[in-house]
């Protein structure tokens, strides 16, 4: 189904048993932008997500906002792209659930990409809700940075600094080679030069896989920090809290790992990664050994896990709900 919709502008949220805060990031999107048309995905969330936000939606007159139900959780770029192709408007914004948008982020963001044409993608300043600025902009992923994070070691990093991911935090517009999807603002031209965000992705990598493929396709990507944009990191993914404890990650993360490497940089590609991460581990154990103390950037099994489908880089994710 089509949204009859002539405005330069659709935002999307995909929605999965996060209904407060979707319900937060669409009241933020009313209060402080002019919202031309919101569409709502649903992942098949399978509790009380629709009935709520659709209350919502009735209480507060958000005439212009729709939901759509997804009959399957197939992911984060498989909820987008449900939306993407429902609307037809030049531009589309991804919004996470978990985000409170200032006011005028949106209309810098389309001013972005209106003033520079070669431009295909924008991105906001990414912030905590006291104003302090989140990592929102980075390098691409290549085989030599699982070495330094996996390391972790101060002379490694230094050595190989201008291969980290992480780029700092600017006060000027940017342009990395990609950016935190949390929230983006892509131009629709986009879509039509290199398809629709990697389905097979289930969750992570799908928006430094998209970007690589737009750049590979002449596309600018551009970073504006006057677009304020607070990131409550409180979704559907338990990635980073686990990441945080050293706790195990889920099995869709280095599905995914895999899948990014093998697409962008070939079988040896993936194996020259997985070698240096096992570099890498090898650097933290010896620190470790001498320093009792010195806690190592490595997860629970990670030895194991970074090997997730090595011999069949493109088979099918196992869900989340298939977990044994």
């Amino acid at each position: 189904m089509k949204i009859p919709d002539s405005s330069s502008l659709t935002t999307l949220i995909v929605n999965y048993k996060t209904p407060d805060l979707c319900i937060g990031s669409l009241k933020s999107l009313h209060t402080n932008e002019t919202c031309p048309r919101i569409i709502i995905i649903d992942n098949a969330s399978g509790d009380d997500s629709i009935n709520r936000i659709n209350s919502a939606i009735m209480q507060n007159n958000w005439h212009k906002t729709s939901v759509f139900v997804s009959a399957s959780n197939k992911g984060f770029s498989a909820g987008n792209n449900i939306g993407i192709n429902a609307s037809t408007s030049d531009y589309v914004l991804l919004l996470n659930s978990d985000t409170l948008v200032r006011a005028g982020a949106v209309e810098l963001l389309v001013k972005t990409l209106d003033d520079s044409p070669t431009v295909g993608i924008a991105s906001p300043r990414l912030e905590w809700p006291d104003g302090s600025p989140q990592e929102s902009c980075f390098r691409f992923h290549r085989p030599v940075n699982e070495l330094i994070r996996s390391a972790a070691t101060g002379p490694i990093t230094k050595l190989l600094k201008c291969y980290e991911v992480p780029l700092r935090v600017s006060p000027e517009v940017s342009h990395p080679e990609w950016t935190s999807f949390a929230c983006v603002l892509i131009r629709r031209k986009v879509f039509e030069d290199i398809g629709l965000l990697d389905e097979e992705f289930f969750m992570y990598f799908e928006d430094v896989d998209f970007c690589k493929r737009a750049r590979d396709a002449g596309w600018n990507i551009a970073h504006n920090p006057a677009a304020h944009v607070v990131h409550l990191r409180g979704g559907s993914s338990t990635v980073k809290s686990q990441a945080a404890k050293k706790k195990r990650l889920p099995g869709y993360f280095y599905e995914s790992r895999t899948r990014y490497y093998y697409k962008h940089f070939g079988r040896f590609g993936l194996f020259r990664a997985n070698i240096f991460w096992h570099l890498g581990w090898l650097v933290a154990m010896f620190r470790k050994a001498l320093d009792r103390s010195y806690q190592p950037n490595i997860c629970e099994k990670q030895w194991l896990d970074v090997w997730t489908n090595f011999l069949n880089p493109t088979a099918p994710y196992i869900h989340p709900d298939n977990y044994l």
